[in-house]
């Protein structure tokens, strides 16, 4: 079973996915390609000059997958609870299991309500729902985290990355016990 499953490859998913990857938990990353980072061209994240929107989501999966995360393609249809976890139903009849999932699918909660979360008004301009959740991340259904856009944080590239690797955090912490902190030092 998938520690932590993270539905959304954004920048906020992607990001999240790098985080509890490298923190050793077994990560799985499922995306349906539609982040609109894809349209995206991008001169406004810290530390990189310029890049494209596409290959921003790219490196960030390369990232979280260097350090042992999966990825797969596909559309979620659904959350179930389950006795230890979570399972994740995919538009193409496939499924994941996974213990805490976050949720980082930016404009995409088709789901959302089937699974039984609570949404609310989005607050950002052309975000008509967002998910219902606390400052840490935390939704209505205990173990399940919403981060990035859909949590309603703004919808630029820096600040979703960002909100990923703070819900990430919290959630390491919460499977961990104690607080958990990645810095790398150089060599």
């Amino acid at each position: 079973m998938t520690e932590i499953a993270i539905i959304g490859a954004g920048p906020a998913g992607g990001s999240a996915a790098l985080f509890a990857a490298k923190a050793g938990k077994k990560t799985l990353l499922i995306d349906s390609d539609q982040s609109i980072t894809k349209k995206a061209w991008v001169e406004n994240h810290y530390g990189v000059p310029e890049i494209t929107g596409p290959n921003l989501v790219e490196t960030g999966i390369n990232q979280a997958k260097k350090f042992g995360a999966e990825y797969v393609q596909g559309k979620v249809t659904e959350i179930a609870k389950t006795d230890d976890g979570f399972r994740i139903a995919t538009e193409s009849g496939q499924s994941y299991d996974a213990k805490v999932v976050i949720v980082a699918s930016g404009l995409f909660l088709d789901f959302a309500e089937k699974s039984g979360l609570s949404t609310k008004p989005g607050t950002e301009p052309r975000i008509k729902t967002i998910l219902d959740a606390d400052a840490e991340g935390r939704t209505n259904v205990a173990g399940i985290w919403a981060a990035g856009t859909c949590a309603g944080v703004s919808v630029h590239t820096i600040v979703t990355a960002g909100d990923g690797a703070k819900v990430a955090i919290n959630v390491i912490s919460e499977l961990n016990g104690a607080r958990y902190v990645d810095h790398d030092l150089l060599k």
